[in-house]
């Protein structure tokens, strides 16, 4: 058999070739259990990125926090996605996209590419590139398988919104390895399809809404991954409490389900009551144990905990083809045409195994054109996956285990197109009953026996009692069909071995000691108990109306029946013998097939026209043979009601069948038989008269509803054969439509959310970039290779006459208000044509100037689409510039004059000292800066400078006078001295300015 993925992963077919076992108890070895840190995989389709957002933003950053989160999501193949910077956004642990072969650690964020399935070996992520790239694609089953065969009970899987029901059989998986699931609350996400179909598997732990999981999560992975299995509720070394509490766990389980557990392997037992324990913050064992005294719902959930399978459709392919090759052939050797082909499949969970064996025998017998009946007996103790088994209806993801052309040939795509329902004829071959294969009698004459994985969660004990029941059940030169990690054991002289690998037997026919018959197959497990026997309560007493009705039919000579529109009777009054009688051969409770000679034929006519014209129908004197004479009798047919009112019930008719009329008004009830010895000529001859008018009636009336039945079955045979090839090519069209659809609409809807943020994005940074352009002062144009406008901030207003209309005009026609500038155009037209950036100071009419920048506009491609023109206002720069040159020459002056010039604030300290005062003086600058001009001041004079000081603040003009001064050496000179004081912009002094000349 072809798969359309997991035949590139022959590992991922079976869980048995994953999961090391001892050789001799069949127990996980320790190194299976090492397993490390918990890996999460979140899966979400539609509205995803809401529930990741709330997801990741309640989840606690730590150290501690020690797990990885593996985000699945429907991406568009050929859209180039940024889920991992939008959930980066989201939180502070590292967010990365997937590489292959990636190794997974801790404390981390990995997500799925576009257009990549994924699956997890070794610890590892291995990018796959889907076969199918639109279509009903299943990425979360098919990692979250990957991550249970590899995590096993270290895997944890998180449903999120999303449309269908990808996700569903890995939720199995999952919990099938002993991990835990959580799904969305339904009423909390944007599309609830997959939540749903999550939760209506009964194998959800949490049901929550995005931001309450993490709490939870952490929560349960402390407790479950926090300590080393077995240590549940010990209290001593012995371990001697746990047990006793599994023991008081067995009692309830048995109380309330009836099934006893005691005999399965406790190691496995003990880890799913571990799993329980943790998802309800119950740290000792008797603690749950109350906990399940008071809560029988949660006896439910540990009791289907215990009962999880992982099956899947032809699960284990190379197993089933040796089955295929070798065993069902045989199955159908040297078999009568009438003969029985039967199977037992204990333990078949949800029915994935016996729909598989069941397909498998009807292509056998399509292929060699044999016509055998099939009996598929598939049992469980599991009463909801027996339910869900006969309803036949399963998820779209079951399409990853079958082939295009099993999928099709046995297989009906319900409405919706997230799920498939088995065809009637292979629902019919399978017979679902609800079974303890250790308690319960088996079947007997059986071809094969297909028990797969279920021996591997039974105790020695067990396992030694069901090989003789299995050998009892089967047929000699029967065959038994195991899982990989299971075989017969110590019972190898009841079965030789047919395929070692695959582990199918022959029950061997060499007259060793067989089960006599059932009554020697006792019960496997004590306690079990027969059913109490049920209560009977006395029949109600009969009414009067009652009484009386019956009476009156008793007292009136007549016989009838309640039948359907095909004559089955519903209902039999009176005494029917002499028109009734059953026929050799298979018995059939139909009116018309027990009908005497001479009524069949007139009664199925009778019945066929009161059907067809739904109105009452009569037929006098048909001729009926009762106790070898022939009797008249008359036949009324006519349609009856329930008389309840608004009832939609099926359509019944009342026959009555009474002696003729003819024998009511006188005639002998007896016509004579045309060939009886001694009957008169003319008796006879009116005898066979009555008789061939009755004949020829009814033949009439035959005739004529076969001509009519004739052509409305032929006009609607025809019609019906056109309007099914249309309706079949149509479905078929609409099917590959849905999918695509249905695939193509998550696609976009995670690529609209994604680009709903993209859009958020570029707003935000549309309105930095404006009010960027807007406080920098700078007005700017932008314009592309024609010179047309095609945006400009507000202040370019100022320069050039634009309003928002003259977007898309060319800007030569655009009026400026710059003096003796006209070439801007020709400017533009230069840059594009050289990509050389050019600039100009320019002057507007308002005497500001502005320095005009015209450069290329280029793309992040490096693409070249237009020039941007900016105009910075430099008038104060220009205004600086002039006074900076207007200072350097006052400087020049200043440093080359011969004078001594100095400037001093109004306590005398030295502000500047020019080249000529340090001639004079001796000083040099830096060491006049740092002194006052009292230390120029001979001490006899410092009381008149003093008021000349004051003399200059009342701004009275100081005419050059002479005065004295002390140089450096020690020396006093006569100077003429200048005084100037200097004003602020307010007019008022701060410093005063003296030129001082020697002299001779």
């Amino acid at each position: 058999m072809t798969k359309k993925k997991a035949s590139r992963h022959p590992s991922l077919s079976s869980r048995e070739s994953e999961i090391p076992l001892d050789a001799t108890s069949g127990e996980p070895t320790g190194e299976s259990l090492d397993r490390g840190f918990p890996i999460v995989g979140i899966g979400a389709s539609a509205g995803g990125l809401a529930a990741f957002e709330e997801f990741f933003r309640a989840l606690p950053v730590s150290a501690e926090l020690d797990m990885a989160f593996v985000v699945v999501q429907h991406l568009a193949p050929d859209h180039t996605s940024i889920l991992a910077e939008l959930i980066q956004r989201f939180t502070a642990l590292p967010v990365v996209e997937i590489t292959d072969g990636i190794t997974v650690q801790p404390n981390t964020v990995y997500v799925i590419p576009p257009n990549c399935d994924l699956a997890l070996i070794n610890g590892t992520l291995q990018l796959l590139e889907p076969i199918d790239a639109r279509g009903h694609r299943l990425a979360i089953d098919f990692f979250f398988r990957s991550l249970a065969q590899d995590q096993r009970e270290l895997a944890i899987g998180i449903i999120l919104s999303g449309s269908g029901g990808d996700g569903s059989l890995g939720v199995r998986a999952i919990k099938g390895e002993g991990g835990m699931v959580m799904a969305q609350t339904p009423t909390t996400t944007e599309f609830d399809s997959m939540p749903r179909s999550a939760i209506a598997t009964g194998l959800v732990d949490f049901v929550l809404p995005p931001h309450e999981m993490p709490a939870d999560l952490i929560a349960y992975c402390g407790q479950a991954y926090g300590r080393p299995h077995g240590a549940t509720g010990a209290t001593g070394a012995t371990g001697h409490s746990t047990s006793d509490g599994l023991r008081k766990i067995f009692v309830v389980l048995r109380a309330q389900t009836g099934h006893d557990f005691s005999l399965y392997k406790q190691s496995t037992i003990a880890r799913r009551v571990e799993r329980r324990q943790a998802v309800h913050r119950i740290q000792q064992v008797d603690g749950y144990v109350r906990l399940l005294q008071q809560n029988p719902g949660e006896v439910d959930a540990l009791f289907q905990d215990l009962l999880i399978g992982v099956t899947r459709f032809f699960r284990d392919p190379d197993a089933f083809a040796v089955l295929e090759a070798q065993v069902i052939p045989n199955l159908f050797a040297n078999k009568s045409p009438d003969a029985t082909v039967r199977v037992w499949v204990p333990g078949c969970s949800t029915g994935e195994e016996a729909y598989s064996i069941a397909i498998l025998l009807l292509e056998y017998m399509a292929a060699a054109k044999h016509s055998f009946k099939l009996q598929v007996f598939a049992t469980d103790i599991d009463r909801r996956a027996i339910d869900t088994a006969r309803s036949g209806v399963y998820p779209g993801s079951i399409s990853e285990d079958l082939t295009p052309e099993r999928l099709a040939q046995f297989f009906v795509a319900e409405d919706d197109s997230n799920h498939y329902r088995v065809q009637k004829r292979v629902r019919d071959v399978v017979i679902f009953s609800e079974q303890a294969v250790t308690r319960d009698p088996p079947f007997s004459k059986l071809d094969l026996i297909s028990c797969r994985n279920l021996l591997i969660y039974l105790g020695a004990e067990l396992q030694k009692k069901l090989m003789p029941l299995f050998d009892y059940a089967l047929r000699p030169g029967g065959y038994l069909f195991l899982g990989t990690s299971e075989s017969v054991g110590d019972f190898a002289t009841l079965f030789s071995t047919v395929d070692r690998k695959s582990k199918v037997y022959q029950s061997r026919d060499d007259g060793h000691l067989r089960f006599a018959g059932a009554a020697r197959v006792p019960p496997l497990l004590s306690g079990s108990g027969s059913p109490s026997p049920r209560r009977t309560t006395p029949p109600p007493k009969d009414s009067l109306r009652d009484v009386t009705e019956r009476a009156l039919l008793q007292h009136r000579a007549m016989a009838g029946a309640l039948v359907t529109g095909k004559g089955d009777i519903l209902y039999l009054h009176g005494r029917t013998g002499q028109f009734l009688e059953l026929q050799e051969g298979e018995v059939h409770a139909n009116l018309v097939a027990m009908a005497r000679e001479g009524l069949r034929r007139p009664l199925g006519a009778a019945l066929r026209r009161a059907v067809t014209r739904n109105q009452r129908v009569q037929q006098s004197g048909i001729s009926v043979r009762t106790n070898g004479e022939f009797t008249a009798i008359d036949i009324t047919v006519q349609p009856v009601t329930s008389g309840r009112p608004g009832a939609e019930e099926p359509a019944m008719f009342l026959v009555i069948l009474e002696p003729s009329s003819l024998l009511r008004s006188g005639t002998p009830e007896p016509i004579a038989d045309a060939a009886e010895p001694g009957a008169s000529a003319d008796s006879r001859i009116e005898a066979l008269k009555l008789e061939l008018q009755l004949k020829e009636a009814s033949l009439q009336i035959s005739n004529e509803e076969l001509e009519a039945s004739n052509e409305e079955l032929t006009s609607s045979n025809e019609e019906m054969q056109s309007v099914n090839e249309e309706l079949q090519s149509t479905n078929e069209e609409m099917e590959t439509s849905k999918e695509e659809l249905q695939s193509v609409n998550e696609e976009l809807s995670t690529v609209n959310v994604e680009l709903q943020n993209r859009v958020a994005d570029l707003s935000q940074v549309n309105n930095d970039m404006n009010n960027l352009l807007a406080g920098t002062g700078v007005g700017t144009i932008f314009v592309n290779h024609g010179l047309q406008i095609t945006r400009f901030t507000p202040l370019v207003t100022q320069l050039i006459n634009l309003i928002p209309t003259d977007v898309g005009r060319p800007v030569g026609h655009i009026v400026s208000n710059l003096k003796g500038y006209d070439q801007l155009v020709e400017d533009v037209q230069r840059v594009l044509d050289t990509l050389v950036p050019f600039e100009v100071e320019v002057e507007s009419k308002a005497d500001r100037w502005f320095l005009l920048h015209i450069r290329p506009y280029r793309t992040l491609e490096n693409v070249i689409e237009g020039a941007v023109i900016t105009f910075t206002d430099v008038t104060e720069m220009k205004q600086a510039q002039d006074e900076s040159r207007a200072l350097a020459r006052l400087a020049t002056v200043v440093r080359d004059a011969n004078d001594a010039i100095a400037v001093y604030d109004l306590d005398g300290r030295i502000l500047a000292w020019n080249p000529g005062a340090t001639r004079l003086y001796g000083w040099s600058e830096p060491e006049a800066l740092r002194m006052n001009v009292r230390e120029l001041i001979p001490e006899a004079l410092r009381e008149a400078a003093l008021a000349s000081v004051r003399q200059l603040s009342r701004a009275e003009v100081l005419a050059p006078y002479r005065t004295q001064r002390l140089t450096k050496d020690g020396r006093t000179i006569a100077v003429s001295l200048t005084a100037t004081m200097l004003l602020s912009g307010a007019g008022e002094m701060y410093a005063i300015a003296t030129t001082e000349r020697a002299i001779t």
